[in-house]
């Protein structure tokens, strides 16, 4: 039998501690603004009532941006959010900016064609953070994160992520709390990349058993061996295991060759000014 190890998230304290987060983070850079992608789906619901309650909904730009062969269900959904938070709202279809590349190339198999939409879209949100003065806010969770399921340059570019240090099952419980509708919180995740795609089903595994599996490893700190005579399937323990070493460079910064005294990424740390440079 399975022994899961237990997901339980304190709601109220983290919805205050992540409000507080999107605030002085975007107040830090000098703004009050906030932009993100809103998809229909679970994650880009929960960051956007997050974004609204942090900074109030006037400040908040949510953008729809769907293609071509895009569920017209992920529209509605997205849409029933940007009614729900009172949120600015813009609508931009990424496919004039996607289809030359993908007619350029014919053979381009589904993954690179995912890899161009997620680019485009990220594209049109930085473009607009520029024109709405505020901050791209990311929208992915823990999981995907460790599990490397994003697009390096595409929903993993952002300026903060609220999400990022919660998994999947946790963020599921937050969305309940926020009052993001059930019709959002119980389908099947997916990215929406093509008709009937889903995140399981491209993982290999259930975000249930993902996120049991990760926190067993991780935080509990349990070898793969220790995990797996704990109940988890050794394939789908091996799967985890692989996912996260294979996206680790997903995951850094891309690493400098030092060949100066004052290296970026070695004497001075990313993100960092030297402190002699703020004396005054």
């Amino acid at each position: 039998m399975t022994e899961a190890p237990s997901m339980a998230l304190d709601v109220n304290l983290v919805r205050a501690a992540l409000t507080r987060f999107i605030r002085e983070q975007i107040a830090e850079a000098g703004r009050r603004r906030a932009v993100l992608g809103l998809s229909g789906g679970l994650d880009s619901a929960v960051v956007c009532y997050l974004a609204a309650e942090a900074l109030g909904p006037d400040q908040v730009l949510a953008l729809t941006m769907p293609y071509a062969t895009s569920a017209p269900e992920s529209l509605a959904d997205a849409l029933s959010v940007v009614s729900a938070t009172g949120v600015r709202h813009e609508h931009f279809e990424v496919t004039p900016l996607v289809q030359p590349l993908i007619d350029r190339y014919p053979t381009m198999d589904r993954r690179r064609r995912g890899n161009a939409m997620a680019r485009a879209r990220m594209t049109v949100l930085y473009d607009q953070s520029e024109a709405f003065g505020g901050l791209v806010v990311g929208t992915s969770n823990k999981t995907e994160t460790l599990l490397g399921y994003s697009t390096v340059h595409g929903d993993s570019a952002c300026a903060l992520a609220p999400i990022a240090d919660l998994y999947k099952t946790q963020v599921r419980q937050l969305a309940r709390r926020l009052g993001v509708p059930a019709a959002i919180i119980d389908k099947a995740p997916s990215a929406d990349l093509w008709p009937g795609q889903t995140d399981e089903a491209d993982l290999g595994l259930s975000y249930d058993e993902a996120d049991a599996i990760l926190l067993l490893l991780l935080e509990e700190r349990q070898s793969p061996a220790e995990v797996i005579a704990r109940g988890f399937a050794e394939a789908k323990v091996q799967r985890v295991c692989d996912l996260c070493r294979r996206s680790y460079f997903k995951r850094r910064l891309p690493p400098v060759a030092a060949v100066s005294t004052c290296c970026v990424g070695r004497d001075i740390a990313p993100g960092t000014v030297p402190p002699h440079m703020d004396d005054q």
